[in-house]
């Protein structure tokens, strides 16, 4: 112990040095102009700031001794590349080839590993360590302890990293190659979001220049949820990569301001919206009357209608972007009278072909075939001119269809409409079809299954020539255009050919709790095998009836005895109720947080809104009242999946209070019994 906590200082020092050593470089030498200076000024301060020695963090979390061919090499695996002053590895990078078996090596496939030994933290103080001897096939393992510790460590404050527990399933996930995309069905507590956001600082690390060029982008469903993940990648050294929500990702060409009914929505958000849009963008073409004259000097070059109408015609037929067929066929005009041109006699070039595309007749001509067409503005008549949109949706959208998608009072322009979410997608699908949006090199897309087809069109133009990582739940779908299956939502994307990988062995969530939520699954997701779980925390589901007008006061109770123990405590319920339970909880003196506010050791108790829950973590959860969950949403079927949610929540014990009957899928003869024992 005492020489790795040696080693350990060591590496400290090592870190502080290549800090020293960073915040010591001059500049001021090897920069041509100012712009070269700002932009190496940046890059040096964000190597900086990776340097930073987290006091909270472990610097290195393992340790592996190899047998052959690397005789005598001990590499400790960390979250971050360390060397002395030789440049000698203190500390290599997780997700460094050599530190692969770390995660891979097993007792039947060493992978060359004499020894992996895993240490345990308290603070930042390195406090214990326990030893796996894979070459020896006589040797007593006690492995396990403090893997289990890690992974059940109550939690305070954002999401941790999982860069000390990934399983052999997950790290195969991780490592995946940059080229492909990966779709992840992953039950609760499976860790596909740390999944995803470890890829990300994987494929940052291994293709470091491309994706520096190309970007990286991290899109969750809210912003309580991206405010939960947005400590991960910084622990692990990556400070570039951008977090956003869909909703703000598009609404960049519109402000949102408005809501949609459920049915709006849900046609808005459907496929064929896409068609229509691609009839009303084309729908301005028209084909030409009268021939276009061009004078150059003393000569007149005339184009016939006819011909310019075959050009057009082409244009259309090579599905080539609006904007981009707009620009060609001043050009393709041009190059029809250069034709003329060379054949009486002249010998013109390029530069003539150019000053012909510009030449007013030729550009009063495509203002007149080929208008300019605003994508704000189009979708603004396709939603409030009634006849407009029958003749763009004829056979595509039936006429109850239309009148729900269509403004009840068209708005006078585009800056005072009410633009709901679904809108500015459609906004954005215009935006494309006129120009090209541009793509990124890798996006990594978490609760993916409550994505509308549209939605996924949105986020595969920002990855068409990159790649990206697709996760979620079909089971936690809660939108009335909720996933059904993974083949038909990758076919949206334009990643038809991706890998789906299912996670069903959960970590975090208790067996007992993971298999109370799973009576659900039959009525919610049947062709989804129930999740399994490595945890068994007996006495960690508690099912309490309330007497009708005590309800709330049971909460209060049961809140202040989850406060009791270690570790941050949700209190989920359906949104009518927030109102009672926060003024009960602050005249009890356990005033809550919001699920964006950062839990501290003073303030450990966050209510949180069920429409809000997904993708959060809490150690304790108390729910309120089920049934009123499943009520506030449109149908039965999402609103059960809004309990599903919920009751997934819980990392230590969930505490389940009710004062109406439960769901028919949760009342079972077990559940009935489980809850007598709990009263009694």
């Amino acid at each position: 112990m005492e020489r790795e906590r040696a080693h350990l200082a060591a590496s400290r020092a090592a870190l502080r040095a290549m800090r020293a050593d960073a915040e010591a470089l001059d500049i001021g030498d090897v920069t041509a102009n100012w712009v070269n200076a700002e932009v190496l000024r940046g890059n040096l301060a964000r190597r900086i700031a990776a340097l930073a020695d987290l006091d909270h963090a472990p610097l290195f979390f393992g340790r592996l001794d190899y047998l052959r061919h690397e005789a005598g090499r001990r590499f400790y695996i960390g979250r971050r590349h360390v060397h002395d002053t030789e440049g000698e590895p203190m500390v290599v990078d997780w997700r460094a080839p050599v530190s692969r078996p770390f995660y891979r090596a097993t007792r039947q496939d060493p992978l060359n590993v004499a020894l992996r030994r895993r240490f345990g933290w308290t603070g930042g103080e390195l406090t214990a360590y326990e030893d796996e001897r894979l070459s020896d096939p006589d040797a007593e393992d006690r492995a396990g302890a403090l893997l289990r510790r890690e992974i059940e460590r109550p939690r305070v404050g954002p999401m941790r990293d999982i860069v000390a527990t990934i399983q052999p399933e997950q790290d195969a996930l991780v490592r995946a190659a940059v080229e492909g995309t990966v779709c992840v069905q992953g039950a609760p507590g499976t860790g596909k979001t740390a999944v995803g956001l470890h890829r990300v600082a994987y494929l940052l690390y291994t293709h470091r220049e491309r994706l520096a060029r190309t970007g990286t982008l991290v899109l969750g469903p809210n912003r309580s949820f991206l405010h939960y993940i947005e400590q991960v990648l910084p622990a692990l050294g990556e400070l570039d990569v951008r977090q956003s929500t869909l909703h703000e990702l598009v609404a960049d060409r519109v402000p949102v301001r408005g809501t949609d009914t459920p049915e709006a929505a849900r046609i808005k958000g459907d496929a064929r919206m896409a068609r229509v849009l691609r009839r009303a963008v084309r729908s301005g073409v028209r084909m030409p009357e009268e021939p276009c004259v061009v004078v150059r000097g003393s000569r007149r070059w005339r184009v016939p209608a006819y011909e310019i109408e075959e050009i057009v015609r082409e244009l259309l037929d090579r599905d080539m972007r609006y904007g981009a067929a707009r620009e060609a066929l001043p050009q393709r005009i041009a190059h029809a009278v250069l034709v003329r041109m060379e054949r009486a006699g002249e010998a013109p070039d390029d530069r003539v072909q150019d000053a012909v595309a510009r030449n007013a007749a030729v550009k009063a001509l495509v203002k007149q075939v080929w208008p300019v067409v605003d994508p704000a503005k189009l979708v603004l008549r396709l939603l409030s001119d009634a006849d407009f949109l029958a003749v763009q949706a004829d056979g595509l959208l039936t006429a109850e269809e239309q009148r729900a998608v269509r403004w009840e009072r068209p708005p006078r322009g585009v800056r005072s409409a009410r633009w709901s979410a679904a809108d500015a997608v459609l906004v954005d699908e215009a935006a494309d079809l006129v120009a090209r949006t541009p793509s990124l090199g890798h996006v990594v897309l978490d609760e993916a299954q409550d994505l509308s087809p549209m939605q996924y069109r949105a986020v595969g133009r920002r990855c068409s020539t990159g790649s990206a990582t697709v996760l979620g739940d079909l089971a936690q779908g809660t939108t009335p255009w909720a996933t059904a299956s993974w083949e038909e939502a990758l076919g949206h994307l334009g990643k038809p050919d991706a890998a789906v990988e299912e996670l069903t062995q959960g970590f975090r969530v208790p067996r007992e709790v993971i298999a109370y939520a799973s009576r659900l699954l039959p009525a919610i997701a049947p062709g989804l095998s129930p999740a399994g779980s490595v945890r068994e925390a007996p006495g960690s589901l508690a099912v309490r009836t309330a007497a009708p007008g005590e309800l709330t006061g049971a909460v209060v109770t049961a809140c202040r005895a989850a406060l009791e123990r270690e570790g941050s405590v949700g209190l989920i319920a359906a949104g009518p109720r927030l109102p009672e339970l926060a003024a009960a909880l602050t005249a009890a003196g356990l005033t809550p947080l919001e699920p964006a506010e950062e839990t501290t050791a003073e303030s450990r108790l966050t209510l949180v809104p069920a429409a809000l829950a997904k993708g959060l973590e809490y150690d304790h959860v108390v729910l309120d009242e089920p049934a009123a969950v499943v009520a506030a949403e449109p149908d039965a079927r999402t609103g059960l999946r809004r309990l599903y949610v919920c009751l997934t929540r819980a990392v230590s014990g969930l505490t389940v209070l009710h004062a109406a009957p439960l769901p028919a899928e949760l009342a079972t003869e077990r559940a009935v019994r489980a809850e007598a024992e709990e009263v009694s």
